[in-house]
């Protein structure tokens, strides 16, 4: 019996194509995910982050916590895998990333639930794709919000003559109220010693516009970037086969965007070692595909600056975060080019995160 040939042959979902979506749809994603310890020792060893207050318990207790939080670009990147089966699986591109907002702590053995609400919807021109806007939230076993985040993602069609009942474009903002970024009441960092964060800069020390190059590289490879992928449950095809990948004009399967905003995070650690709790994603974009093979830059610009009431052991930053591929900054004199009247981001930039961060 030919499993091929059988006319019984069950195929499982192929997931959500532009016209099945609506507004106002709620979706709820499987699978539940519980985060364990080894899944932040991996996620460490993945991208070399080295900050601090995930790499060791005193500290962790030393800043307020009972034990080591799990960073919240970790959190984030496993509550968008969860997203994935759903929203992009039939993605041409993740567009961007708006009003991240991390409501509390996520702690080893906690379990992440995500949903998500279409909350706008745009036909391209082409009519072959569009676009979908979604709201997504995870959730913990306690039914309290962890965090949630906007996302735009350019979707194919399947049926190209198919006509959706409803466009809307939402309004996104450019910023998340400081008042709506969490400062966890436990935090503080009264008892930081310097050597802790290899005497890196402080607070105290940065100033409006200052830019700082992280000056390594980081060299993606194949297995760590599928491995920090599955690590995240992120099933995008994309970012996986091959064999479909070989008909498309790069002929190589994508990195996934998330991998690229970890990287560049690590690396900046050398200048922003202080820069030690996410407090949101303002906004964000990948700007251009990166490959296996690709070496990866960062700098890093001050973009904002806040002093928190009462407090003098840490203060609030803006971060605008670029991503770059075989090349350094100081060698690209702008950061966008002019390509057939248009203005887009200079093809050597892969990333431009806009973030919030306490620092010390």
């Amino acid at each position: 019996m030919s499993f091929i040939k059988s006319p019984s042959l069950i195929k499982p979902s192929c997931g959500n194509f532009f016209e099945d979506f609506s507004i106002g749809q709620i979706l709820k994603h499987g699978v539940p995910r519980t985060i364990t310890e080894s899944d932040a020792t991996l996620y460490l060893a993945l991208t070399g982050s080295r900050y601090a207050l995930y790499c060791a318990e005193t500290i962790a207790h030393s800043c307020g916590f009972e034990k080591t939080p799990l960073d919240n670009f970790l959190v984030f990147h496993i509550a968008f895998g969860k997203t994935v089966n759903d929203v992009s699986l039939n993605a041409v591109a993740n567009l961007g990333y708006a009003d991240v907002q991390f409501h509390q702590p996520c702690f080893a053995g906690e379990t992440l639930t995500v949903s998500s609400e279409v909350i706008g919807l745009k036909e391209n021109s082409s009519g072959k794709t569009g676009v979908v806007y979604v709201h997504s939230s995870a959730t913990n076993q306690k039914d309290q919000c962890v965090l949630e985040w906007k996302r735009w993602v350019m979707v194919k069609k399947n049926d190209l003559n198919a006509k959706i009942a409803k466009e809307f474009v939402p309004s996104l903002v450019e910023q998340v109220d400081t008042k709506n970024q969490n400062l966890p009441e436990q935090i503080h960092f009264e008892k930081w010693q310097d050597f802790h964060s290899d005497f890196q800069i402080k607070y105290t020390d940065i100033k409006l516009g200052d830019t700082l190059f992280h000056r390594d590289g980081m060299t993606i490879n194949d297995s760590d970037h599928s491995l920090a992928t599955r690590l995240y449950q992120n099933n995008a095809r994309v970012h996986f086969d091959q064999n479909m990948m070989d008909d498309t004009p790069n002929g190589k399967r994508l990195i996934y965007g998330g991998h690229i905003i970890s990287i560049c995070r690590a690396l900046s650690y050398n200048g922003l070692g202080n820069a030690m709790w996410l407090s949101a994603i303002n906004g964000g974009a990948h700007c251009n595909p990166s490959f296996s093979g690709d070496t990866i830059y960062c700098q890093s610009k001050i973009i904002g600056k806040s002093d928190i009431e009462g407090r003098n052991d840490l203060g609030l930053v803006r971060i605008q975060m670029l991503g770059i591929k075989n090349n350094t900054p100081d060698k690209i004199d702008s950061l966008y080019q002019e390509v057939n009247g248009r203005k887009k981001y200079h093809s050597d930039v892969v990333l431009d995160l806009d973030y919030s961060a306490l620092m010390v």
